[in-house]
């Protein structure tokens, strides 16, 4: 048994869910009513929505924040990468490592002063642009410029995920527009599924 399983197992007696409620619980998140035909990413959202109605537990893959002026920025381009299937490890020691290759410097925490992180996030961009297709200027948001390049990847039109891209005239640039009740990051997320499972050939 997978930790994510076990932990969703101590999850559910912790709350002291009984099996229908449960299966309440799964489908809801995730749609399946088993955790066992569940992906990985699936049941880390699973244990997510049970840290939500108060489960204490281990975490078994929740990402916590880096400590560090510029680390929130340097995870958020992380998790960018892994949810256009360009980055094999979204764990923060990945993460540590490549800003170790990049600056020198061996943890993100230390990176105090704009020129040592400008190295580290210019190659994290640069990198998600050339292999993932994301264009910067096109959007006010940096997050709209990964979903539109995760839309673009899957060949996928906008209005069937429940977004709309709307030109905007004051700025002369296109923004992202939800017109369902989904969180963009939990589409991103998803979308960040489907491209993972693509074959690598066509990522």
């Amino acid at each position: 048994m997978s930790k994510s399983i076990a932990a969703i197992h101590v999850a559910r007696k912790q709350l002291g869910l009984d099996e229908d409620t449960y299966r309440a619980a799964l489908v809801q998140v995730t749609g399946i009513s088993s955790a066992g035909d569940m992906t990985e990413a699936q049941r880390q959202r699973v244990l997510e929505h049970f840290r939500e109605k108060g489960f204490k537990g281990p975490s078994t893959g929740r990402r916590k924040p880096l400590e560090g002026r510029f680390a929130a920025k340097l995870q958020a381009l992380w998790i960018a990468g892994w949810n256009l299937g360009l980055v094999r490890d979204r764990d923060d020691r990945a993460l540590v490592a490549f800003v170790r290759r990049q600056t020198g410097i061996d943890h993100v925490r230390f990176l105090r002063h704009g020129q040592d992180a400008i190295k580290a996030i210019e190659a994290l961009k640069g990198w998600l642009a050339r292999a993932g297709g994301v264009d910067w200027d096109a959007y006010r948001d940096p997050a709209d410029c990964v979903l539109a390049a995760q839309l673009r990847r899957l060949e996928t039109d906008p209005a069937e995920v429940g977004y709309a891209m709307q030109l905007s005239p004051d700025a002369g640039a296109e923004t992202v527009r939800a017109v369902s009740g989904m969180a963009r990051q939990t589409l991103m997320n998803l979308l960040g599924e489907r491209i993972r499972a693509l074959p690598r050939a066509e990522k």
